[in-house]
């Protein structure tokens, strides 16, 4: 396998009830991922092949035990079987069984990353609440995986093409968002967003650092000093790096001057304020990116969306991108 310089991208099937298996057969029926790497799906072959039904694919599924036995072309979805789905399970319901299913396909995932037998994971959305119907509990695929590498840290990053931001936190309430923001954390959220930016061949990126309260506090005006003690330490000690960040900025203003080109990367305090003006731009363009992983990790910016699962009607170009992102960054 190694002997083709595409790296081998692992796309996890996520919940088998949402619209996972749907996009993932809409976008392999495109032949330009097969340009830029080499996909293999990790979840049900049955559950592909009735989704290919659903969406008229005419892909054909390669069910498989080992990434060995993929055969890498355009017009064949590899798929490494877990076989965890009953045939004409329902479709837009949550279930223990999918929510189990889902964590199935990252484990297998994780374990072919550490066996050097794939080069990324791009994952397909899993629904929360059926992953700890499922005995599972975990807020979503970032903690899941920091889990299950041993990282004790990690940043969510949203990239669409004109805006990249990055999360200090994510899938907690807003209240004990505050709470857990410390100029520490901060900085080690800058840093991750700086070594991805370098390493993906941004020279000195330039990073905007968001304020928590409105105006950024101004000057303790509004909120309990928040920006003072939480954030400008971290700033602090980044610009003394020699880094170009700037902040805490109002994020109102901060993202609006973002999005005309002035910073490569933002730093969001709390999930809504990053994920609110990426979703605007196009939900359909936007990429997660889980940093500070021992692998690349990419995910669509979009849920299982059990409204449409089953329907046809779903999107994949979320995934497509996404598939592109996991293959640039991957290692070769």
């Amino acid at each position: 396998m190694k002997s083709n310089p595409l790296p081998v991208v692992g796309i996890t099937m996520g919940d088998p009830a949402g619209i996972g298996p749907e996009v993932i057969m809409k976008s392999l029926g495109h032949a330009e991922p097969y340009d830029f790497c080499r996909p293999l799906v990790i979840g049900d072959a049955g559950r592909l092949r009735e989704a290919g039904q659903i969406v008229g694919s005419k892909l054909k599924i390669n069910a498989i035990e080992n990434a060995s036995d993929s055969k890498f072309v355009f017009g064949t979805a590899d798929c490494i079987d877990l076989n965890l789905i009953p045939p004409g399970f329902p479709w837009g319901q949550i279930s223990p069984i999918c929510g189990d299913a889902a964590y199935q396909y990252i484990v297998r995932a994780v374990e072919l990353v550490k066996a050097g037998e794939i080069d990324a994971i791009c994952t397909a959305p899993l629904n929360k609440e059926a992953l700890q119907a499922g005995g599972h509990i975990f807020p979503g695929h970032t903690e899941l995986l920091a889990h299950l590498t041993g990282t004790p840290e990690v940043s969510m990053m949203l990239s669409t093409p004109k805006l990249k931001v990055i999360h200090v936190t994510t899938h907690i309430g807003l209240i004990d968002a505050i709470a857990k923001i410390e100029p520490g954390l901060v900085e080690r959220t800058i840093a991750r967003a700086h070594e991805t930016l370098t390493r993906s061949g941004i020279e000195n990126p330039r990073i905007g650092v968001c304020g928590i309260n409105p105006h950024a506090g101004e000057h303790g005006l509004f909120g309990h000093g928040e920006e003072e003690s939480k954030i400008e330490p971290a700033v602090r000690a980044c610009q003394a790096r020699g880094w170009n960040v700037e902040g805490p900025l109002p994020a109102d203003t901060l993202f609006f001057r973002a999005g005309r080109g002035d910073f490569d990367i933002v730093v969001a305090m709390y999930h809504d304020q990053g994920h609110g003006p990426v979703k605007v731009l196009g939900i359909e363009a936007g990429v997660n990116i889980t940093v500070g992983l021992p692998v690349i990790r990419t995910s669509v910016d979009h849920g299982t969306a059990f409204d449409i699962a089953g329907t046809g009607k779903a999107d994949e170009r979320s995934l497509l991108v996404a598939l592109h992102q996991a293959a640039e960054l991957a290692p070769r």
